[in-house]
This record gives structure tokens, sequence and C-alpha cells, in this order.
């Protein structure tokens, strides 16, 4: 279920949707997604993942855009707004890589 909702949510941002019940009507043409074993008022639809992300320092600087936006956005990363892609693939390294993998 968990690669559903990933899936789901990769297609929308790649297709550019803003607002997540659009995305939700117009890619699977449901209105409405639980969140399973917790009442509604308890969901806050993110949910970690159980991995975490394995690239190199040299596969972020080779990243692209859309790529970072999206691993930072898989991790609850929303708040950072970085204006560049320099900005964001520091901010990248930064979070997920181990100081001696610098």
């Amino acid at each position: 279920m968990a690669l559903i909702r990933w899936l789901v949510h990769s297609a929308c941002h790649v297709l550019g949707y803003t607002k997540e019940e659009q995305c939700k009507q117009n890619i699977i043409g449901i209105s409405e997604v639980k969140c399973l074993g917790s009442s509604s008022s308890s969901c806050s639809g993110f949910q970690m993942p159980l991995h975490y992300p394995r690239y190199t320092k040299a596969e972020y600087e080779s990243m692209e855009e859309w790529k970072l936006d999206l691993l930072l956005n898989q991790y609850g990363l929303l708040s950072f707004k970085g204006n560049s892609l320099h900005d964001k693939r520091a901010f990248a390294m930064g979070a997920f890589l181990w100081p001696d993998q610098y």
C-alpha cells in the first residue's frame, strides 16, 4: 500500500498538481484516501520511508533538480525553499551524507 501511495505522490509531483485532492481525483479517480490503522483526525498524510537514501556525493552533485525535489519531499523536508539547484544539492548532502562522506 505504501508503494502505491508513493507512486501516486510521485506522479502528482511530476505532473505538477499542487493540490493533493485534485491529484488523487485525476490520477486514481478517488475522492478520499483513508489512513490505515488510525483515525482520520490523527492522520498527517506523511509516512517516513523505510530506507535511508544511499546516494554518494558524486550522485548528489549530478542529480537533476526534479529528483532532488522528490527526495526532499519524500523525507518530509518540504520547508526547505532553496533558491538554486546548488542550494538544494548542498542541503540534501548535508541531510543525508555522513561527515566522512564529504
